[in-house]
């Protein structure tokens, strides 16, 4: 269960306002903090964010804040609220205490006062979304008229009435912004056990399966240059190590994630982006099209508010295999057909020959545009 944390800037402070610009918006260059944190901060943080500019806040060091402060953990929820507005959404990635660091990136703009803001945190996954906050009140059970003050969090019964509706606040925050509705966990629909049919006697064929993992090659090293963590199932991280002389894949898949391993420890290919997951795609070029359909059922009924995109990766000549498929009644009822696109091989192969050595601007919102959506 993650702990929900929430900072507060009041409506018109130009000092918090200067420098939530100066190291959420514009972010910190990880040279410049490295200078400041110890060797296992400063791995951690490459490990999340790489050469990228990281986003930085920070409280005052006093005995409340402290106790606050020592409770967070890494994957934990942050929002910083102005007013009565939830400004920034986030995770934990790492906290240090410095007092050095809080100098480099914190002036005191007022005067008057030395001390600075030393308990220190870097957020992941930061994304502002000016939602109200009253919104959030209504998700944990806050009056109306609740106020906040400073460095605080949410309370452990709060947050287990919350977990015990919803699967994931990252998630149902977005959902809320975008205007799309917010689904409890028990509100989805138990599908029905597909059988698993028998491949036909062509599907087995060693030279499809050995196209499986060249697919699975091509969309980790897409994934690679657009920047982000990759994943494939540890059986086929052999494979791949072994004919592509790779092997920066994701230590331990779900750090940071709400959902449990065994829902996305067998998918294919999965693109992450330090807690979030930004893309899953399944591969069936010689089995059954509804066996990645199911491992998508299966996440959708353990985290109904998931907004990333899945993605069947097929050749052109299953796709009318696919589109059945994703029209069979189970699948419609958990609504997988309208979360799930076809992505062809030939689209693939497109893409990559575009972008090129170099992958800039490659990301998930291009493979998006480059898929179909054949759910009817």
């Amino acid at each position: 269960m993650k702990n929900v944390f929430i900072l507060y800037m009041p409506p018109g402070n130009s000092e918090a306002m200067v420098h939530y610009e100066d190291t959420i918006r514009k972010r910190v260059e990880p040279q410049r903090i490295f200078k400041y944190t110890d060797s296992k901060t400063t791995r951690k943080l490459q490990s999340f964010f790489g050469n990228r500019p990281i986003a930085v806040w920070g409280s005052r060091d006093s005995s409340a804040n402290r106790t606050k402060f020592d409770r967070m953990n890494e994957g934990d929820h942050i929002l910083i609220v102005e007013g009565k507005v939830i400004k920034l959404l986030g995770n934990v990635a790492c906290k240090t205490v410095s007092p050095d660091l809080s100098r480099e990136l914190w002036q005191n703009i007022r005067g008057g006062t030395s001390e600075g803001w030393d308990l220190i945190y870097f957020i992941a996954n930061a994304k502002e979304i000016d939602l109200p906050f009253d919104r959030f009140c209504q998700l944990f059970g806050y009056k109306e008229e609740y106020q906040l003050r400073g460095f605080t969090n949410v309370a452990d019964d709060r947050l287990q009435e919350f977990y015990g509706k919803y699967d994931d606040l990252y998630s149902v925050l977005l959902r809320i912004k975008g205007g799309q509705p917010i689904v409890k966990k028990q509100e989805v629909v138990e599908a029905e056990v597909v059988p698993e049919l028998p491949l036909l006697p062509e599907e087995l064929s060693p030279d499809l399966l050995s196209d499986h993992v060249k697919m699975q090659w091509k969309l980790l090293s897409m994934g690679k240059k657009a920047g982000e963590k990759v994943w494939v199932p540890k059986n086929d991280q052999l494979k791949i190590t072994k004919n592509f002389q790779f092997n920066e894949f994701e230590e331990e898949f779900t750090a940071g994630l709400d959902t449990q391993a065994k829902y996305v420890e067998n998918i294919d290919v999965v693109w992450k982006e330090e807690f979030r997951i930004d893309a899953a795609f399944e591969i069936e070029n010689s089995t059954s099209i509804y066996s990645g359909l199911l491992r998508f059922a299966d996440l959708t009924m353990v985290a109904p508010n998931t907004l990333y995109p899945m993605f069947i990766v097929a050749p052109s000549s299953r796709r009318e295999r696919v589109k059945e498929q994703l029209n069979r009644p189970t699948f419609k009822r958990l609504h997988i057909s309208d979360k799930v696109h076809y992505l062809s091989y030939e689209a693939v192969d497109e893409i990559e020959e575009f972008f090129g050595e170099t992958g800039k601007g490659l990301n998930a919102d291009v493979i998006m545009n480059k898929a179909e959506k054949l759910a009817v």
